[in-house]
C-alpha cells in the first residue's frame, strides 16, 4: 500500500512517517490486504495541538476518512488510525452478515461505480446587487463525483464509510438517483424523486 505522510505548515520528520506507515500498515494487513493508497496530512490545530487527517482508498469506491485532535501529533495520528480501523471493521462485519457465501462477499467488495461528470462552476457575484448583504455564501459545485449504483442499505453504508453527510446514488432497485443524509438528531434521511 501506498502511504503518502504530509505536513501542513508542520514539519513531519522521519519518525512520525515511520509511525504513520507501521500503523496503517498493520490495520490494513489485518483487515483488507488489497488496499490501495492513504493520504496522511498533519496541521496545526485552531487551539493548539495537532490535527490529523486520514484518507485511504481501500478499493476503486470505498473511500474510508478519519480525523482526530490532540496535542501530541503521534497521539493524533493514533486517534485517526482508530477511527480507520473502526470503519474498516464496521465494514467487514456489513459485508459478512449481509452475504453469508464468499462470492457476494467479493462482489459487493469488489462493486463497479460509474463516474459522472460535473461541471465545475462558481457562480460569480453580481455586481449591481452589492449594496446589499449577501445572506448566503458563494456556491462552488465540485468537478467530479463519483455516483454508485447500490441500494439504500449499502448507500448507508457508504455514507458511514465515507464519513460525508450526504451521498448521491443510482438506486439498484428502480435506477432513479436517490440521496440519503445524516439528519441533525443523527438519523438517516432519504430522498427519492417522484
Amino acid at each position: 500500500m501506498d502511504i503518502r505522510v504530509s505536513g501542513h505548515q508542520v514539519e513531519t520528520g522521519a519518525a512520525l512517517q515511520t509511525h504513520a506507515e507501521e500503523r496503517l500498515g498493520a490495520i490494513v494487513d489485518k483487515h483488507f490486504s488489497r488496499a490501495l493508497s492513504s493520504n496522511v496530512t498533519l496541521g496545526k490545530a485552531p487551539h493548539g495541538g495537532f490535527r490529523c487527517d486520514i484518507v485511504t482508498h481501500v478499493t476503486q469506491g470505498l473511500i474510508l476518512k478519519g480525523s482526530a485532535i490532540a496535542q501530541d501529533a503521534h497521539v493524533a495520528l493514533d486517534q485517526s488510525a482508530e477511527k480507520i480501523e473502526k470503519q474498516l471493521r464496521r465494514y467487514r462485519r456489513r459485508i459478512k452478515d449481509r452475504h453469508e457465501g464468499a462470492d457476494h462477499a467479493r462482489k459487493a467488495d469488489e462493486a463497479n461505480f460509474q463516474v459522472q461528470e460535473a461541471a465545475y462552476t462558481v457562480f460569480v457575484h453580481d455586481e449591481a446587487s452589492e449594496e446589499e448583504p449577501a445572506d448566503a455564501p458563494l456556491v462552488i459545485a465540485e468537478t467530479r463525483v463519483d455516483v454508485p449504483t447500490a441500494s439504500v442499505s449499502d448507500a448507508v453504508m457508504m455514507l458511514d464509510l465515507r464519513n460525508t453527510n450526504a451521498l448521491l446514488f443510482k438506486n439498484a432497485g428502480t435506477g432513479v438517483h436517490n440521496m440519503v443524509y445524516r439528519r441533525g438528531d443523527g438519523s438517516i434521511g432519504w430522498v427519492e424523486p417522484k
